[in-house]
């Protein structure tokens, strides 16, 4: 008897294969490691959020809801976004919620990017920009933040490309990438930096995507400056953000997409066909529980605790801390490090890391699209005390 042949076709996406941070996970499991790689809690939610979501299922809120999302949590994000940035958004033709914040940037590359149009990212960038764009059929066009070095020679902190930004821009870009707080350096742009951004687009037709899913998680007594309080810029913007990155839920894949009317109208009309709408009940719980804005506002205070924690025990080792104003994420240098692996690419110091130290960790070069390697790595301090204690503890002798 013969056998069948599968039929091949081209693939989409040639180029892509399994992320870095797959490849970690499983490399720390395999090993028994402490995975601060992946940027996910490892503590649990408000129980009072999940009671309101049974609340919900019990209430029988367990059919379609809207395509543009359930009503009371489109005000709620209105509410928000008015309070804290000084924009309104309607929440009738400008909100929409989203399968998360991922599908909330695939379906804006989507709805606005046509063949041959140009698309400007910021490398180091979070790995579904690139894919989805080619998706698209546009051309990505990357410019990478300026790495600035001590006397040492080790990474000190990042500053905005604004010459290579601006020398990118020209009539074939349609879109231009932003993300504050930043995956993964976990820098924060300021008031300064859009209305810089704004100089740059003003007499352009260009489109920014801005992804603000760490919003929430901005240290130091600093704000988060968003597009939306920039007037200028929110005319031209799609704001996307994430409650589950906000309330601990990375796994329940919520979160909202915010334009004026006309942007949005293209978006939905991808929106529509690409998840059509989201998850009934965990919409009307979310809904109910931001209406306490305290859930979001002591956000900062709870991760900055984290970090200040994880941060002082990385000082008794030899890596070279970078600064962390906003994100759940610490990168360090480990250039510097008296061993002969400080020698190693990041990928293979990372795997080293992992197997033989027993803490997993993200290597910077794997958010760009070809290799840069400047020796530094990301962990994630999203976790239980305990658990930073016991990295800490593996890491020390370093």
């Amino acid at each position: 008897m013969s056998a069948h042949r599968t039929p091949s076709f081209p693939s989409r996406l040639p180029n892509v294969g399994t992320t870095i941070f797959t490849v970690m996970s499983a490399l720390a499991t395999k090993h028994q490691a402490i995975n601060l790689g992946q940027g996910f809690p490892d503590f649990p939610c408000d129980r009072h959020l999940i009671a309101k979501v049974n609340d919900a299922m019990l209430a029988d809120h367990n059919q379609y809801p809207p395509m543009i999302g359930v009503a009371d949590l489109r005000n709620g994000v209105q509410k928000k976004i008015q309070n804290l940035y000084g924009h309104h958004y309607d929440p009738e033709s400008e909100i929409t919620i989203t399968a998360g914040g991922t599908q909330g940037i695939l379906t804006t590359i989507l709805a606005c990017v046509s063949p041959g149009d140009e698309v400007i990212i910021i490398e180091p960038a979070y790995d579904s920009y690139r894919p989805s764009i080619e998706l698209a059929g546009g051309k990505t066009i990357a410019v990478s933040l300026e790495a600035v070095r001590d006397i040492n020679g080790q990474v000190a902190s990042y500053n905005i490309p604004w010459d290579a930004l601006q020398k990118a821009i020209n009539p074939k870009t349609r879109l231009l990438i932003i993300n504050t707080p930043h995956n993964p350096t976990g820098m924060v742009w300021q008031k300064s930096d859009l209305d810089q951004l704004a100089n740059i687009v003003r007499n352009t037709s260009t489109l920014i995507l801005s992804d603000e899913v760490y919003e929430h998680m901005v240290y130091d007594g600093a704000k988060h400056h968003s597009v939306a309080s920039h007037p200028e810029l929110a005319a031209r913007s799609f704001l996307i953000s994430s409650f589950g990155k906000t309330y601990h839920v990375t796994g329940w894949k919520v979160g909202y997409v915010a334009a004026p009317a006309s942007l949005t109208a293209e978006f939905r009309k991808v929106h529509q066909f690409n998840v059509f709408t989201v998850n009934t009940p965990m919409q009307y719980g979310l809904a109910s529980y931001l209406s306490n804005a305290s859930h979001y506002l002591n956000l900062p205070a709870f991760y900055q605790a984290k970090r200040d924690f994880f941060r002082a025990g990385l000082e008794k080792t030899k890596f070279k801390l970078l600064p962390t104003p906003g994100t759940y994420f610490q990168c360090v240098d480990y250039s510097a490090l008296k061993i002969p692996e400080a020698k190693l690419p990041e990928a293979e110091f990372c795997k080293w890391l992992t197997t033989e130290v027993g803490v997993a960790a993200i290597p910077v070069s794997a958010f760009y699209e070809n290799t840069t390697e400047s020796g530094v790595i990301r962990f994630c301090f999203a976790k239980q005390e305990q658990t930073l204690s016991s990295a800490l503890q593996r890491l020390q002798p370093l």
